[in-house]
Protein backbone atom coordinates (compact mmCIF):
# COMPACT_ATOMS: atom_id res chain seq x y z
CA UNK A 1 0.00 0.00 0.00
CA UNK A 2 1.61 3.27 -1.00
CA UNK A 3 1.30 6.33 1.75
CA UNK A 4 -1.09 8.93 -0.63
CA UNK A 5 -3.47 5.55 -0.99
CA UNK A 6 -4.30 5.42 3.11
CA UNK A 7 -7.03 7.54 4.61
CA UNK A 8 -6.02 11.18 5.44
CA UNK A 9 -6.68 11.05 8.36
CA UNK A 10 -4.28 7.98 8.98
CA UNK A 11 -1.75 9.87 7.53
CA UNK A 12 -2.05 12.31 9.83
CA UNK A 13 -1.54 10.47 12.62
CA UNK A 14 0.92 8.67 11.30
CA UNK A 15 2.76 12.20 11.64
CA UNK A 16 1.38 13.03 15.39
CA UNK A 17 2.62 9.61 16.34
CA UNK A 18 6.20 10.73 15.10
CA UNK A 19 6.07 14.40 16.86
CA UNK A 20 7.31 12.98 20.66
CA UNK A 21 9.92 11.42 19.03
CA UNK A 22 11.06 14.21 17.06
CA UNK A 23 11.01 16.68 19.47
CA UNK A 24 12.80 14.32 22.55
CA UNK A 25 15.42 13.49 20.17
CA UNK A 26 15.97 17.14 18.30
CA UNK A 27 20.02 18.06 19.00
CA UNK A 28 20.81 14.75 19.54
CA UNK A 29 23.81 12.60 17.64
CA UNK A 30 22.85 9.30 16.14
CA UNK A 31 25.78 6.63 15.14
CA UNK A 32 24.53 4.58 12.84
CA UNK A 33 26.56 1.73 11.43
CA UNK A 34 25.21 1.30 7.45
CA UNK A 35 25.99 -2.18 6.17
CA UNK A 36 24.57 -5.56 4.94
CA UNK A 37 22.17 -5.76 2.32
CA UNK A 38 21.12 -2.03 2.77
CA UNK A 39 23.94 -1.39 0.85
CA UNK A 40 23.56 -3.76 -2.26
CA UNK A 41 19.58 -2.96 -2.98
CA UNK A 42 18.80 -0.06 -4.84
CA UNK A 43 15.93 0.66 -3.51
CA UNK A 44 17.07 0.41 0.09
CA UNK A 45 19.77 2.49 -0.97
CA UNK A 46 17.50 4.98 -1.90
CA UNK A 47 15.47 4.74 1.22
CA UNK A 48 18.40 4.85 3.48
CA UNK A 49 19.77 7.68 2.27
CA UNK A 50 16.16 9.83 2.41
CA UNK A 51 16.26 8.61 6.22
CA UNK A 52 19.17 9.70 6.95
CA UNK A 53 18.49 13.13 5.50
CA UNK A 54 15.28 13.60 6.71
CA UNK A 55 16.65 12.99 10.49
CA UNK A 56 19.16 16.02 9.86
CA UNK A 57 16.25 18.21 9.12
CA UNK A 58 13.76 17.43 12.22
CA UNK A 59 17.58 18.78 14.20
CA UNK A 60 18.82 15.27 14.75
CA UNK A 61 22.94 15.04 14.16
CA UNK A 62 23.46 11.60 12.49
CA UNK A 63 26.99 10.53 11.56
CA UNK A 64 26.99 7.30 9.19
CA UNK A 65 29.87 4.70 9.63
CA UNK A 66 29.87 1.83 6.99
CA UNK A 67 30.93 -0.85 5.89
CA UNK A 68 31.65 -2.60 2.47
CA UNK A 69 33.19 -6.36 2.79
CA UNK A 70 31.14 -7.34 -0.62
CA UNK A 71 32.32 -4.65 -2.41
CA UNK A 72 35.55 -5.20 -1.34
CA UNK A 73 35.93 -9.19 -1.86
CA UNK A 74 34.11 -8.96 -5.58
CA UNK A 75 36.96 -6.38 -6.39
CA UNK A 76 39.65 -8.47 -5.04
CA UNK A 77 38.26 -11.23 -7.23
CA UNK A 78 38.22 -9.46 -9.95
CA UNK A 79 41.71 -8.58 -9.89
CA UNK A 80 42.44 -12.31 -9.16
CA UNK A 81 43.71 -12.11 -5.64
CA UNK A 82 42.92 -14.82 -3.40
CA UNK A 83 41.25 -13.75 -0.45
CA UNK A 84 42.56 -15.56 3.13
CA UNK A 85 40.60 -15.78 6.09
CA UNK A 86 40.71 -16.76 9.99
CA UNK A 87 37.57 -17.38 11.78
CA UNK A 88 36.03 -15.09 9.21
CA UNK A 89 37.81 -12.07 9.60
CA UNK A 90 40.01 -10.86 6.50
CA UNK A 91 43.67 -11.45 6.45
CA UNK A 92 44.93 -8.23 5.11
CA UNK A 93 48.54 -7.50 3.53
CA UNK A 94 49.69 -4.28 1.75
CA UNK A 95 48.20 -5.35 -1.56
CA UNK A 96 44.51 -6.26 -0.06
CA UNK A 97 44.95 -2.67 2.16
CA UNK A 98 45.21 -1.51 -1.21
CA UNK A 99 42.14 -2.32 -2.03
CA UNK A 100 39.85 -2.00 0.97
CA UNK A 101 41.27 1.90 0.91
CA UNK A 102 40.22 2.13 -2.97
CA UNK A 103 36.54 0.46 -1.74
CA UNK A 104 35.78 1.76 1.21
CA UNK A 105 36.92 5.53 1.21
CA UNK A 106 37.26 6.18 -2.94
CA UNK A 107 34.49 3.89 -4.12
CA UNK A 108 31.36 3.45 -1.22
CA UNK A 109 31.96 6.52 0.57
CA UNK A 110 31.22 8.89 -2.49
CA UNK A 111 28.42 6.98 -3.23
CA UNK A 112 26.77 6.91 0.22
CA UNK A 113 27.58 10.74 -0.03
CA UNK A 114 25.96 11.31 -3.34
CA UNK A 115 23.03 9.59 -2.54
CA UNK A 116 22.56 11.95 0.85
CA UNK A 117 23.36 14.58 -1.04
CA UNK A 118 20.79 13.98 -4.05
CA UNK A 119 18.35 13.72 -1.03
CA UNK A 120 19.05 17.00 -0.20
CA UNK A 121 21.38 16.90 2.86
CA UNK A 122 24.92 18.01 3.29
CA UNK A 123 27.07 15.12 2.97
CA UNK A 124 30.32 15.30 4.19
CA UNK A 125 32.96 11.63 3.26
CA UNK A 126 35.81 11.39 5.51
CA UNK A 127 37.99 7.73 6.56
CA UNK A 128 39.29 7.21 9.79
CA UNK A 129 42.46 9.20 8.53
CA UNK A 130 41.39 12.80 8.09
CA UNK A 131 42.17 14.79 11.27
CA UNK A 132 43.05 11.61 12.75
CA UNK A 133 39.46 10.88 13.44
CA UNK A 134 40.76 7.05 14.50
CA UNK A 135 43.98 5.96 15.12
CA UNK A 136 44.50 2.38 15.20
CA UNK A 137 47.13 -0.38 16.31
CA UNK A 138 47.80 -3.84 14.60
CA UNK A 139 45.31 -6.30 15.77
CA UNK A 140 46.60 -9.63 16.84
CA UNK A 141 43.96 -11.92 16.76
CA UNK A 142 43.46 -14.23 19.54
CA UNK A 143 42.15 -18.13 18.42
CA UNK A 144 40.74 -20.63 20.71
CA UNK A 145 42.61 -24.12 19.73
CA UNK A 146 40.39 -27.46 20.66
CA UNK A 147 42.86 -28.29 23.63
CA UNK A 148 41.49 -25.07 25.35
CA UNK A 149 44.48 -22.87 24.96
CA UNK A 150 45.12 -19.60 22.94
CA UNK A 151 47.19 -19.07 19.48
CA UNK A 152 47.87 -15.14 18.53
CA UNK A 153 47.75 -14.83 14.91
CA UNK A 154 48.84 -11.59 13.04
CA UNK A 155 45.42 -10.23 10.42
CA UNK A 156 48.18 -7.87 8.65
CA UNK A 157 46.71 -4.85 8.40
CA UNK A 158 43.66 -5.65 10.21
CA UNK A 159 43.02 -2.76 13.22
CA UNK A 160 41.84 -2.30 16.29
CA UNK A 161 40.47 1.29 17.62
CA UNK A 162 43.27 2.95 20.10
CA UNK A 163 41.74 6.29 20.52
CA UNK A 164 39.15 8.30 18.80
CA UNK A 165 40.04 12.22 18.00
CA UNK A 166 36.47 13.31 17.36
CA UNK A 167 36.79 17.58 17.02
CA UNK A 168 35.82 17.12 13.55
CA UNK A 169 32.45 15.39 13.35
CA UNK A 170 31.45 17.32 16.49
CA UNK A 171 32.26 20.41 14.11
CA UNK A 172 30.60 19.55 10.98
CA UNK A 173 27.55 18.33 12.93
CA UNK A 174 27.17 21.50 14.54
CA UNK A 175 27.12 23.56 11.09
CA UNK A 176 24.53 21.13 9.55
CA UNK A 177 26.89 18.83 7.81
CA UNK A 178 26.34 14.87 7.61
CA UNK A 179 29.76 13.03 8.41
CA UNK A 180 29.95 9.59 6.15
CA UNK A 181 32.68 7.86 7.67
CA UNK A 182 34.96 5.36 6.00
CA UNK A 183 36.49 2.67 8.35
CA UNK A 184 40.39 2.80 7.56
CA UNK A 185 42.66 4.37 10.20
CA UNK A 186 45.99 5.44 10.36
CA UNK A 187 48.49 3.80 12.77
CA UNK A 188 51.00 5.25 15.00
CA UNK A 189 53.34 3.32 12.82
CA UNK A 190 52.36 5.35 10.02
CA UNK A 191 50.40 2.12 8.00
CA UNK A 192 46.97 2.11 6.89
CA UNK A 193 44.77 -0.17 8.52
CA UNK A 194 41.32 -2.08 7.99
CA UNK A 195 38.82 -1.81 11.07
CA UNK A 196 35.38 -3.41 11.70
CA UNK A 197 32.91 -0.68 10.86
CA UNK A 198 30.73 -2.02 13.73
CA UNK A 199 33.55 -1.64 16.05
CA UNK A 200 34.75 1.63 14.82
CA UNK A 201 31.13 2.75 15.03
CA UNK A 202 30.47 1.82 18.62
CA UNK A 203 33.78 3.80 19.50
CA UNK A 204 33.03 7.14 17.89
CA UNK A 205 29.75 6.35 19.82
CA UNK A 206 31.68 6.61 22.96
CA UNK A 207 33.38 9.15 22.02
CA UNK A 208 30.84 11.70 21.11
CA UNK A 209 28.48 10.20 23.75
CA UNK A 210 25.71 9.35 21.56
CA UNK A 211 22.37 9.01 22.08
CA UNK A 212 22.22 6.32 19.74
CA UNK A 213 24.49 3.35 18.40
CA UNK A 214 22.25 1.94 15.71
CA UNK A 215 23.46 -1.14 13.60
CA UNK A 216 21.71 -1.80 10.34
CA UNK A 217 22.06 -5.85 10.31
CA UNK A 218 20.94 -8.45 7.30
CA UNK A 219 18.71 -10.12 9.98
CA UNK A 220 15.59 -8.98 12.31
CA UNK A 221 17.60 -7.94 15.43
CA UNK A 222 18.55 -9.82 18.45
CA UNK A 223 15.92 -13.47 18.46
CA UNK A 224 15.27 -15.71 21.15
CA UNK A 225 15.10 -19.36 21.07
CA UNK A 226 12.35 -19.47 19.17
CA UNK A 227 13.75 -17.42 16.53
CA UNK A 228 11.18 -14.97 17.38
CA UNK A 229 12.28 -11.04 17.55
CA UNK A 230 13.35 -9.58 21.12
CA UNK A 231 12.36 -6.24 20.78
CA UNK A 232 14.07 -5.08 24.00
CA UNK A 233 17.30 -6.51 26.30
CA UNK A 234 18.92 -5.68 29.60
CA UNK A 235 22.73 -5.44 29.45
CA UNK A 236 22.04 -8.39 31.95
CA UNK A 237 19.81 -10.41 29.57
CA UNK A 238 22.04 -10.20 26.87
CA UNK A 239 24.56 -11.29 28.83
CA UNK A 240 22.65 -14.29 30.01
CA UNK A 241 21.33 -15.31 26.53
CA UNK A 242 25.13 -14.82 25.24
CA UNK A 243 26.11 -17.21 28.14
CA UNK A 244 23.17 -20.14 27.32
CA UNK A 245 24.19 -19.51 23.61
CA UNK A 246 20.93 -17.94 22.57
CA UNK A 247 22.69 -15.25 21.20
CA UNK A 248 25.63 -16.88 18.77
CA UNK A 249 27.71 -16.43 15.53
CA UNK A 250 28.06 -12.96 14.31
CA UNK A 251 25.17 -11.30 16.66
CA UNK A 252 27.50 -12.12 19.53
CA UNK A 253 29.92 -9.30 18.33
CA UNK A 254 27.27 -7.09 17.29
CA UNK A 255 25.54 -7.20 20.89
CA UNK A 256 29.07 -6.73 22.58
CA UNK A 257 29.74 -3.49 21.02
CA UNK A 258 26.72 -2.24 22.18
CA UNK A 259 27.17 -3.34 25.68
CA UNK A 260 30.65 -1.46 25.16
CA UNK A 261 28.88 1.55 23.35
CA UNK A 262 26.47 1.64 26.54
CA UNK A 263 29.32 1.14 29.63
CA UNK A 264 30.61 4.41 28.05
CA UNK A 265 28.27 6.93 27.80
CA UNK A 266 25.78 5.79 24.84
CA UNK A 267 22.28 6.03 26.36
CA UNK A 268 20.64 3.30 23.97
CA UNK A 269 21.60 0.92 21.16
CA UNK A 270 19.19 -0.51 18.63
CA UNK A 271 20.27 -3.59 15.82
CA UNK A 272 18.20 -3.26 13.21
CA UNK A 273 17.15 -4.96 10.34
CA UNK A 274 18.44 -3.03 7.11
CA UNK A 275 16.38 -4.86 4.76
CA UNK A 276 13.09 -3.09 5.94
CA UNK A 277 12.99 -0.16 3.67
CA UNK A 278 12.90 2.88 6.38
CA UNK A 279 13.82 1.00 9.31
CA UNK A 280 16.02 3.86 10.61
CA UNK A 281 12.22 5.78 11.04
CA UNK A 282 9.92 3.50 11.76
CA UNK A 283 12.15 2.36 14.97
CA UNK A 284 13.35 6.09 15.66
CA UNK A 285 9.29 7.56 15.19
CA UNK A 286 6.70 4.96 15.88
CA UNK A 287 5.24 2.90 19.04
CA UNK A 288 6.51 -0.23 18.06
CA UNK A 289 9.50 -0.65 16.18
CA UNK A 290 11.15 -2.83 13.90
CA UNK A 291 14.73 -4.15 15.62
CA UNK A 292 16.03 -4.76 18.88
CA UNK A 293 16.72 -1.91 21.35
CA UNK A 294 19.24 -2.66 23.91
CA UNK A 295 19.43 -0.12 27.34
CA UNK A 296 21.70 -0.83 30.32
CA UNK A 297 19.02 -1.41 32.85
CA UNK A 298 15.29 -1.31 31.86
CA UNK A 299 13.92 0.66 35.09
CA UNK A 300 16.50 3.49 34.95
CA UNK A 301 15.26 4.70 31.46
CA UNK A 302 11.39 5.07 32.24
CA UNK A 303 12.08 9.07 31.59
CA UNK A 304 13.47 8.41 28.45
CA UNK A 305 12.14 5.16 27.20
CA UNK A 306 12.98 5.86 23.48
Amino acid sequence: MRYLDIDPVDRAQIIIEALPYIKRFNGSIMVIKYGGHAMLDEGLKEGFALDITLLRYVGIKPIVVHGGGPQIGKLLKELSVEPHFVDGLRVTDERTMDVVEMVLTGQINKEIVTRITMAGGRAVGISGKDASLIVAKRLLYKKRLSDGGVEEIDLGLVGEVQEIRPDILFKLADAGFIPVVSPVASGVDGKSYNLNADTAAGHIAMALKARKLILLTDTQGVLDGDRRLISSLTKSEAERLMQMGVIKGGMIPKVQCCLDALQNGVKKAHILDGRIKHALLLELFSDSGVGTEIVLEREKEHEDYV
